[in-house]
């Protein structure tokens, strides 16, 4: 899984078409949602809201044809639960590998940049 709250490198970002873009966020979702099978331990997880978690599932389930994410509604005793579709872990691995060849693309070039940089590590220099 991407590391939430990443401080350095990359932060992979689609707009895939006007008013919806894939990024971190989303992505992050998603895989929290393939892996814990629930919003809420999904949410957890990333420090989301559970408003937070449904508004994102919200907006990729309108922007793509069927639904990324499906959801069962539990009972009293719980027992719902959320997974990704076909489509949801199609677009999950694509993103995913898409972010990869970023990052592969731009390492030398960011390894080059970090060492341009002043040094923050010793408040002497």
């Amino acid at each position: 899984m991407h590391a939430p709250n990443q401080t350095e490198g990359l932060r992979f970002r689609l707009v895939l078409k006007a008013g919806f873009a894939l990024g971190p966020g989303k992505g992050d979702l998603l895989d929290a949602i393939a892996a814990t099978g629930s919003l809420a331990a999904s949410g957890d997880r990333l420090g989301m809201s559970a408003k937070r978690v449904w508004t994102l599932i919200r907006e990729m389930n309108e922007a793509f044809p069927t639904p990324l994410v499906e959801t069962e509604k539990g009972g009293t005793g719980g027992g719902g639960g959320a997974r990704l579709t076909v489509l949801g872990a199609r677009v999950l691995a694509r993103y995913r590998a898409m972010e990869a060849e970023a990052n592969a693309a731009i390492a030398a070039g960011l390894d080059e940049l970090r060492l341009l940089l002043k040094e923050t590590d010793n408040p002497e220099t």
